[in-house]
């Protein structure tokens, strides 16, 4: 989209599906950090329902929100829309309260998503990444999101959560669903049906799981949630769940999203991906300036618990409150050529959030993840090119590639 085509600044609403066919509109970002850097959109086309919102642009005013818990609260909703994934259970999430519940709740995943806890997963991952791409021997074309990020990220947090290899598939079905809850490709039946059929299916699963655990306990991260001790209080069923389906979201999401983008840049831009062929150490450089440009979540909600001023904005207690990453991670005031891939860049990001309590627990298993594909990929397809058209989620929140062709020979 040009800039020229953007409508009048009071009038846009930024979370229109029509803006966000092509993945996140940059050209709409760049103007709002340049003109009006905390907006306010009226409403949200494809929800009528939804009050208006403000969105924070600038990777400076994120930074501030995000650390100030008491100001902006995570406890009402962590998307803009109230109308698709159930309040309830996003606030059964920790990802959707505040201290001092949030630390209670987040600390019990902790010691399982230290750097060098993640360290002595390295071998299984490395194990699945290459029993996956080895399924791709003699074929001509693939689509690296279907046929490679979906089922490598589904095994390694199926592994996680304890799951059977061929619970996989019907769990991202359920997760891609959820997550890409007003994309009907993915979510062909609706939001109604979403939320009165699908996630009903989804809780009985997951307490099928949970009956089994309390009765043959393992060392897994559903264990963990089943016999978790806060102060003396156990998780409820419902918080169990919320937990459950938090870790498989982001498992099965982020690094999915930010792998396809990476080698879609690096296909884009040849030059780019030969700095990979020729010096594979760079891919730890790689990955960061991917996340940079291609965050996983487009956003994440506050909610002002008072009046307050934030960039010359009058934000009213109760107002939502957008922190827009794909905005933020390309801001020029932070970042020479910001819409250009450099895998020497090695940035700094908000990928994972913007500090604050909300940073993100999985930091050091994506980035692991995330090495491992692009190293892979890299090695045995190094002349892999585009084949097709990709084509992208129609999402606010989760911000990724729903297809994306290639030939692998090049």
């Amino acid at each position: 989209m040009s800039t020229d085509v953007i409508p009048d600044l009071a009038k846009l609403q930024v979370a229109d599906d029509e803006l966000w066919l092509q993945g996140p509109p940059h050209e709409v970002f760049e103007r709002l950090r340049n003109e009006c850097p905390v907006h306010w959109s009226p409403g949200i086309k494809q929800t009528p329902s939804d009050a208006g919102f403000w969105s924070v642009t600038r990777a400076e005013d994120i930074h501030t929100v995000s650390r100030d818990w008491q100001g902006f609260s995570s406890a009402q909703n962590i998307i803009i829309t109230d109308e698709a994934i159930p309040v309830p259970l996003v606030q059964g999430m920790f990802i959707g309260m505040d201290p001092p519940k949030h630390d209670r709740i987040k600390n019990l995943f902790q010691k399982a998503f230290t750097p060098k806890a993640i360290a002595t997963h390295e071998p299984a991952i490395r194990e699945i990444t290459a029993e996956v791409m080895d399924r791709l021997a003699g074929r001509e074309h693939a689509d690296l999101v279907t046929d490679v990020a979906q089922p490598v990220v589904s095994r390694v947090i199926g592994e996680f959560m304890g799951l059977d290899p061929e619970d996989d598939k019907p769990w991202a079905e359920a997760i891609n669903a959820l997550l890409g809850f007003g994309d009907t490709t993915l979510n062909p039946k609706g939001l109604e049906a979403l939320v009165a059929e699908d996630i009903p299916r989804m809780y009985e699963k997951c307490m099928k799981l949970v009956a089994a655990r309390r009765e043959n306990p393992t060392n897994d991260m559903t264990s963990v949630l089943v016999f978790a001790d806060i102060d003396g209080d156990t998780l409820s069923d419902e918080e169990i769940f919320a937990g459950f389906v938090l870790m498989m979201a982001a498992g099965n999401d982020s690094t999915k999203a930010t792998y396809t983008s990476t080698m879609r840049a690096l296909m884009e831009n040849p030059e780019q991906k030969q700095l990979l062929v020729d010096d594979p150490s760079l891919s730890s450089s790689a990955v960061e300036e991917a996340l940079r440009m291609f965050p996983a979540f487009a956003h994440f909600r506050r909610t002002a618990t008072k009046d307050t001023e934030l960039n010359g904005a009058q934000i009213k207690a109760g107002d939502k409150v957008a922190l827009w990453y794909p905005s933020s991670n390309r801001d020029a005031e932070r970042y020479e050529n910001p819409h250009q891939f450099d895998v020497h860049r090695n940035p700094e990001h908000q990928a994972f959030g913007a500090g604050g309590r909300h940073f993100c627990l999985g930091t050091a298993l994506a980035r692991l993840e995330l090495k491992i594909l692009v190293e892979e990929t890299v090695k045995r397809f190094p002349k892999m090119t585009i084949s097709g058209q990709p084509t992208y989620v129609v999402s606010q929140f989760s911000s990724q590639l729903k297809t994306l062709p290639v030939r692998l020979a090049g």
